[in-house]
C-alpha cells in the first residue's frame, strides 16, 4: 500500500481500509480548503492500485470497510473504477461498504448510467460537500458550481441508488450574513436534494488559503458561537428530509448534535435554545479542538 502526502477521509470512514487512487483534487480551488494544496490531481495508474488491494489482502487478511481517496475519486474514468470495485469485492467477500468523495464537477462529468453502473458494482456511499446552498456564496468561496448545478449532482448521486452524505459549512459567508441570507438557500437545496446524510461543520479558518488570508487581513469576520448556534437552528427547524440523519458533532461544532430528523427535531431545538440561553454548556474553543 502506497500513500502520496497528507491522507484525508470523512469522521465517518475511521475504521474503512483507505485506498489511494487519486492524488488530490480535480478543482482543488476552494478559497476555504488547504486540503490538498501540496498536490497536483492525478489519478493513479489502474496497475498500482490493484497492486495496493493484493497488498492490502496479504496484510489485513479481511476487509469489511474501505474509503476510496483523495479527494475527488470519482472523476477518474468510470470503468477503471468498476474494475477498482470488482477487485475490492473479489479479494474481500465480507466487504460491506465501499465509499467515496464525489465533488460536484467530477459527479457531473459522469452520465446517470454510469453513476448507476457504480452503485451496481459496490460503490454504496458518496460523501458530497454543498458547503452552501446560496449561490453568490458558491462563487464567493470559488465552489466552481453554481446552486443549480450543485443541486444537480446531487440528485443525480441520489437517483444512483448511491447513500448521498451532504456536508454544510456553517459560517462561511461571515458574521452577520450567514443567518440571514444563505441558509435558507441551503435549507431549499438540501430538501430538494433529499440526502440520506446532513452533516452541518463550522468554518475554521486552514493557513495558506485565500480566506485564511482575508482574516489576517480584517475583509472576513468569523462568525460568534451564537451565530454558530442560531445556523444551526435555522437547518433544524427547515430542513424537511424524511428520516435524514442529521449530525453537527464535529470537533468544529459548538454543540453536539446526533440523531434523525424530523424525529428529533424538538429535542434538537430544545438543546439549541438552551445553549443560547446559556443554560446548555457549549464548547470553548480550546474544546473544540482548533
Amino acid at each position: 500500500m502506497r500513500y502520496e502526502g497528507d491522507i484525508y477521509r470523512p469522521p465517518g470512514e475511521w475504521r474503512s481500509y483507505l485506498l489511494q487512487a487519486t492524488i488530490g483534487c480535480s478543482h482543488n480551488a476552494c478559497t476555504f480548503c488547504g486540503m490538498y494544496k501540496g498536490k497536483k490531481y492525478r489519478v493513479r495508474p489502474l496497475e498500482e492500485i490493484l497492486e495496493d488491494i493484493d497488498m492490502a489482502k496479504a496484510y489485513y487478511g479481511e476487509l469489511t470497510r474501505v474509503f476510496i481517496c483523495d479527494g475527488d475519486a470519482i472523476a477518474m474514468p468510470t470503468d477503471d473504477l468498476i474494475k477498482i470495485l470488482h477487485k475490492l469485492y473479489e479479494n474481500f467477500p465480507m466487504l460491506q461498504r465501499v465509499t467515496i468523495y464525489a465533488s460536484p464537477n467530477g459527479t457531473l462529468d459522469k452520465t446517470a448510467e454510469e453513476l448507476k453502473a457504480l452503485r451496481e458494482a459496490g460503490l454504496g456511499r458518496a460523501y458530497l460537500g454543498v458547503e452552501t446552498g446560496d449561490d453568490a456564496l458558491l462563487k464567493a468561496i470559488n465552489k466552481g458550481v453554481n446552486a443549480e448545478q450543485m443541486l444537480k449532482a446531487g440528485k443525480m448521486l441520489v437517483e444512483s441508488g448511491m447513500d448521498l452524505w451532504t456536508i454544510i459549512l456553517l459560517g462561511l459567508a461571515g458574521a452577520g450574513e450567514s443567518e440571514t441570507q444563505c441558509i435558507p438557500n441551503t435549507i431549499k437545496m438540501l430538501n430538494e436534494m433529499l440526502p440520506q446524510h446532513i452533516s452541518a461543520m463550522t468554518y475554521n479558518p486552514v493557513p495558506n488559503t485565500k480566506l485564511y488570508r482575508d482574516i489576517q487581513e480584517g475583509k472576513f469576520q468569523m462568525i460568534s458561537a451564537e451565530e454558530a448556534l442560531l445556523e444551526t437552528k435555522m437547518l433544524v427547524e427547515g430542513i424537511n428530509v424524511p428520516g435524514v440523519h442529521f449530525t453537527s458533532n464535529h470537533a468544529s461544532n459548538y454543540l453536539p448534535l446526533k440523531g434523525t430528523l424530523p424525529d428529533d427535531r424538538e429535542k434538537f431545538l430544545n438543546l439549541l435554545n438552551g445553549a443560547l440561553h446559556g443554560d446548555v454548556h457549549i464548547r470553548t474553543q480550546r474544546g473544540r479542538g482548533i
